[in-house]
C-alpha cells in the first residue's frame, strides 16, 4: 500500500506540478520532462523507454539487487502517470489564473518567459492531438515548493516500503561499481547533469535564446529544480525516519549505576545501553531522552552530557537490520 500510495502521489508531482513548468529534479522522470518539451510525446512513454531497459542492465550488471518492489514501484509510477495523461493532461495546479485567449496587458511579458518568444509563452496543450491553446500566469515559487513537498513525501513513502525509485540510481550503481567514486557522489553527479538539461529546452525553441537575457531567464529552470531536490530530501528524511528521531547520550556523571537503573526501570525496556566506570551510553526515543534528562537534573546535577540524534538505529525495537 505504501508503494502504491507512493507511485500515485510520485505521478501526481512530476505531471501537475513539475511538468507544466519544466521543471527536472533529477532521475529518467526529470529528463523525460525534459525531452517532453523538446519533442511532445507521453512522459510515461519516455519513462518506459528508460527504466525498463535500465532495470535489465542494471540486473545483468548488478544482479537482481532491485527486488519486487522496486520493480512495482517503476510499473505504479508509469501507470499512473499514464492514467494521469490521459484523463487531466498537463494542467498546473499552481497558477494565478488561467484563460483560453492570451489575456489583454500580457503580451509584452512574453519575450521574457523562457518557454517561446510566441505569444503561445503561456500555452501548452491539454494532451497530444488537441489543438486548443491555453494560457496561464505562473506562479513559480509556490509550485516550486509544492513540487518538492509533493516528490518528498512520494519518494519517502516508497523508501519506507523497503523500495527504490530505480532509474538513473542504477546508472549510479552501475557507475560506482567501476570507479572508485562514492554511490552519494554519483547520484548527485547524474541528478545533476539532469538537471541542468532544462537549459537545453530553451535551445530547441523556435529561434533558440534570442538574446543573453532570454538565456538568463531560462536559469530560473535548473534554479528551482535544485530547490524542489533540496526541499524532496528534507521531506524523505520526515517520512522515512520520522519528526522525532532516537537520540544517543553520552553521560559523564558519579551516579552511573542510578542512572542505568533508572533507564532499565522506567525507560522503554529495548534500549541500548554501556556503563564504563562513571561514563554512560545509551540510545532512547526522543521522549525518553527527554525523561532522562530530568531525572540527571535530580540524581546529578554537575554532570555532563552530549546529545546526538542518530540518524539510523537498528535492531533492539527500532528499524530492521537492511538485507540485501
Amino acid at each position: 500500500m505504501l508503494v502504491i500510495l507512493g507511485s500515485f502521489l510520485f505521478a501526481v508531482g512530476d505531471i501537475m506540478f513539475a511538468n507544466p513548468y519544466h521543471l527536472a529534479p533529477g532521475g529518467t522522470w526529470g529528463l523525460s520532462n525534459v525531452l517532453h518539451a523538446i519533442a511532445p510525446w507521453k512522459i510515461s512513454f519516455y519513462v518506459i523507454c528508460m527504466d525498463i531497459p535500465l532495470l535489465i542492465f542494471g540486473t545483468w550488471i548488478l544482479g537482481p539487487k532491485f527486488g519486487i518492489k522496486t520493480v512495482a514501484a517503476t510499473i505504479f509510477n508509469i501507470l499512473f502517470a499514464f492514467l494521469i495523461e490521459m484523463t487531466w493532461g498537463y494542467y498546473p495546479i499552481i497558477h494565478q489564473g488561467i484563460f483560453d485567449t492570451m489575456p489583454a496587458g500580457l503580451e509584452n511579458l512574453v519575450v521574457v518567459n523562457e518557454y517561446s518568444t510566441s505569444l503561445e509563452a503561456f500555452g501548452f496543450t491539454i494532451s497530444e492531438g488537441v489543438d486548443k491553446v491555453f494560457y496561464f500566469i505562473p506562479d513559480y515559487l509556490l509550485n516550486t515548493i509544492v513540487t518538492g513537498l509533493v516528490y518528498g513525501i512520494a519518494i519517502g513513502l516508497i523508501f519506507r516500503a523497503g523500495a527504490t525509485s530505480g532509474g538513473s540510481d542504477i546508472v549510479s550503481m552501475v557507475l560506482h561499481k567501476y570507479t572508485k567514486i562514492s554511490l552519494g557522489t554519483l547520484v548527485i553527479i547524474v541528478d545533476g547533469i539532469i538537471t541542468f538539461s532544462t537549459l537545453f529546452i530553451g535551445m530547441f525553441k523556435e529561434g533558440g535564446y534570442g538574446s543573453i537575457h532570454e538565456f538568463t531567464a531560462s536559469l530560473r529552470l535548473p534554479i528551482n529544480s535544485f530547490i524542489v531536490v533540496f526541499i524532496e530530501g528534507v521531506l524523505i528524511d520526515l517520512v522515512v525516519d520520522g519528526f522525532k528521531k532516537p537520540k544517543t547520550l553520552i553521560i559523564r556523571t558519579s551516579k552511573a549505576a542510578e542512572v542505568a537503573s533508572f533507564v532499565k526501570e522506567n525507560l522503554q525496556k529495548k534500549s541500548e545501553l554501556i556503563v564504563n566506570g562513571d561514563m554512560v551510553v545509551v540510545t532512547l526515543k526522543h521522549a525518553d531522552a527527554t525523561k532522562l534528562n530530568i531525572e540527571l537534573s535530580k540524581l546529578d546535577p554537575e554532570c555532563f552530557i552530549t546529545v546526538m540524534e542518530s540518524k539510523e538505529t537498528y535492531g533492539l525495537g527500532y528499524k530492521s537490520l537492511p538485507v540485501e
